[in-house]
């Protein structure tokens, strides 16, 4: 009898296989993560602290009062203006299949909340409906947002996660950019505080636009953040490109945002900020490490 042949009465057992969704695999340090413990740790590696892309939902439980988020146009729905296809789909389509995936709301879900019992008006970029893209629908809510802001004198928050403006809009996408940008300078001339969070990623016009202008921008850890690709930009100036170029600490190395911020320490954070608003104050451009009001500079 050959050696691999099974003897007789034996029966075959099943291959036994790992379930998908169980492990993953950090990008960064190659470490191999339970999916359990990488939730409990708000989507954190635990070996090395890289920071994986986290789910809107998740995002809006960790970064509000519980019980205190009261979502606003949650029924505005893109149009096709273009009557665009790609590879033979309809976007009409293409629209409606995300949305029975990821949900209602488009790309954008805006509501009114509390952080740290202060009343704001709170916006999230959902990347996984069509990477974020900004279309018709997200510039007007987020337009309809910094109105609330204004009328009811609470400041504005927009974590920003997106691929840039939508091109199956067309120039109706492109538009957005104005038209966000627009509505950020109403709150600016009202004074009434607007806070950026860029996530990774913020790209596109969208980074080009609106998320760029807040009155304090913060970033998570090693977030990608800029208008064109690195690869672009290098095949366009024919230069190679600096190490960490368009990630977080490069661009708070060079003024182009004020903080740092690991995803655990943001709700907090974003709790200071807001009573250094209240009080007249401004946060530490440098770090993202707790401080007294009383240690934190006079604005001027």
């Amino acid at each position: 009898m050959a050696w691999w042949s099974r003897p007789q009465g034996i029966a075959e057992q099943p291959k036994k296989s790992v379930p998908k969704g169980i492990w993953t695999k950090c990008e960064r340090c190659n470490a191999t993560l339970y999916e359990a413990d990488l939730d409990g740790n708000d989507r954190v590696c635990t070996s090395c602290n890289h920071h994986f892309r986290m789910p809107t939902e998740g995002r809006i439980a960790i970064s509000i009062d519980e019980g205190s988020w009261q979502e606003h146009d949650r029924g505005l729905e893109s149009g096709d203006p273009l009557g665009f296809r790609v590879d033979g789909k309809k976007y009409v389509d293409q629209v409606k299949s995300t949305t029975r995936k990821v949900g209602p709301g488009d790309a954008y879900r805006a509501g009114s909340a509390t952080i740290g019992g202060i009343a704001v008006e709170v916006g999230f970029f959902v990347f996984e409906f069509m990477g974020g893209s900004m279309g018709s629908v997200v510039g007007e809510k987020i337009a309809r947002q910094f109105e609330r802001a204004v009328a009811y004198r609470r400041p504005a928050i927009m974590f920003c996660a997106s691929g840039g403006a939508r091109m199956q809009e067309g120039v109706l996408s492109l538009m957005q950019m104005a038209k966000t940008s627009a509505a950020r300078a109403k709150m600016r001339d009202a004074k009434v505080p607007y806070i950026a969070v860029l996530l990774h990623p913020t790209t596109g016009g969208v980074a080009a636009s609106v998320a760029m202008l807040g009155d304090i921008i913060i970033a998570e850890p090693e977030a990608l953040i800029g208008f064109a690709g690195p690869r672009v930009i290098e095949q366009t100036i024919r230069q190679q490109l600096p190490p960490g170029f368009q990630r977080s600490e490069f661009l708070l190395e060079h003024g182009m945002v004020d903080i740092v911020v690991a995803r655990k320490d943001m709700k907090s954070t974003l709790q200071r900020t807001l009573r250094w608003f209240e009080h007249g104050r401004s946060p530490d451009r440098r770090t993202g490490s707790a401080a007294d009001d009383a240690e934190l500079p006079q604005t001027d």
